[in-house]
């Protein structure tokens, strides 16, 4: 399979699809792989240690684009790039369609087959394609709101740990999934007080062995959620359901409620965003916006910031699954694994994902009987 990786576009989006080590997997299988000139700078990878290991390098996008039978990216596509969809491509990487019309319409109008990193999903429910971006995004989110607390930066002026004689700062996570998990982690590191509230009692119970008591557990309601959000000095929104758009569990009123100089880091923006006054999505270069004297962080590539731990982390779980698919075609590869099946967002012009489905209005259409009957790229 000839196999292409453009470089992203997104605003501040330093991550590449490939590492050379990815690249030499591919061309041990037998496959082409093309890649944009400069793609992996960003991550501090250069064209010559891709080149070295057999790919070859072109000058645009579009040159990538064409030859390609299979785009390999980490980003959703942007309206620029929608001209470069064509009937039998495949298209792998984050595609996040829930919310976001406009793309779902162009991939279905062109006939692209979309796999979405983040609707693979094994058999336990786990999503080993964002588990290492949640991972990443669930620790920058401490990491970003202790500084955005900072009085120069629009905050209170509270710092997270404290010190001897004075309280440490407050944060609330909502959301104990991967991205709440790793964000208490490096909260309670920080020696901020720490309180994650989630609807499954059993996770809760998880997190209070695996912390060891450290940190506060509660049951998710809108009385229990509006008394935590009040006292927040950080409030952190981690909440996912997979494919489908976040749901606007925090409330304009509790936001209101919230002391001023207080912050919000809602994780969850590029699913939509779990807190209603999240209505915008702002990028690393204009990462803030203040709503009722809050400071609101809305960034939906927050990984991009740090490029290389992210590319590493991403490509070591992505590589085996474009492997899949260029060594057996897309229809067999989705036959032999029913987590890449579950990837299948657009097929043939048909929305091949429940949740995506649901969330714009769309039929859904199963991924596998499309591809069966004639779909297959």
């Amino acid at each position: 399979m000839i196999i292409g990786v453009p470089a992203e576009i997104k605003n501040n989006e330093n991550r590449v699809a490939i590492t050379p080590a990815g690249v030499e997997a591919l061309r041990k299988a037998g496959h082409e792989v093309y890649i944009q000139a400069s793609a992996g700078i960003g991550s501090g990878f250069s064209d010559k240690e891709y080149s070295d290991k057999g790919a070859v390098i072109l000058d645009t996008a579009a040159e990538v684009w064409s030859k390609a039978e299979m785009i390999i990216k980490v980003k959703e596509p942007l309206p620029e790039e929608y001209g470069y969809f064509r009937k039998g491509l495949i298209l792998f990487t984050y595609l996040h369609l829930a919310p976001e019309a406009e793309l779902t319409k162009a991939l279905v109008d062109s006939g692209v087959t979309a796999v979405g990193y983040e609707t693979i999903q094994l058999e336990d429910g786990s999503l080993p394609l964002l588990i290492p971006m949640s991972e990443v995004a669930g620790r920058m989110a401490v990491q970003i709101g202790a500084g955005l607390l900072e009085k120069p930066h629009g905050g209170k002026g509270v710092l997270l740990g404290g010190v001897p004689g004075v309280h440490p700062g407050e944060v609330v996570i909502v959301g104990g999934g991967i991205v709440g998990t790793n964000a208490a982690k490096i909260a309670l590191g920080m020696g901020a007080r720490v309180t994650v509230l989630d609807l499954n009692a059993g996770r809760l119970r998880a997190l209070d062995d695996i912390f060891g008591g450290r940190l506060v557990t509660v049951m998710s309601d809108s009385y229990h959620l509006e008394q935590a959000v009040r006292r927040a000095d950080l409030l952190i929104g981690a909440v996912l359901i997979p494919g489908a758009r976040a749901p606007k569990l925090v409330k304009e009123y509790m936001v209101q409620q919230m002391e001023e100089g207080s912050v919000i880091v809602d994780v969850a923006i590029d699913q939509g965003g779990s807190i209603e006054t999240i209505d915008r999505i702002t990028t690393h270069e204009n990462p803030t916006y203040v709503k009722h004297g809050v400071v609101h962080y809305a960034v939906a590539n927050m990984p991009g910031a740090v490029a290389r731990t992210s590319t590493l982390a991403l490509t070591n779980v992505t590589i085996p699954y474009a492997l899949q698919i260029a060594n057996l075609g897309i229809h067999a590869a989705a036959v032999q694994s029913a987590a890449l099946a579950r990837g299948l967002n657009v097929v043939a012009g048909q929305v091949t994902n429940a949740a995506v489905a649901g969330s714009l209005g769309y039929e859904y259409t199963d991924g596998i009987q499309v591809l069966a009957a004639g779909g297959d790229s």
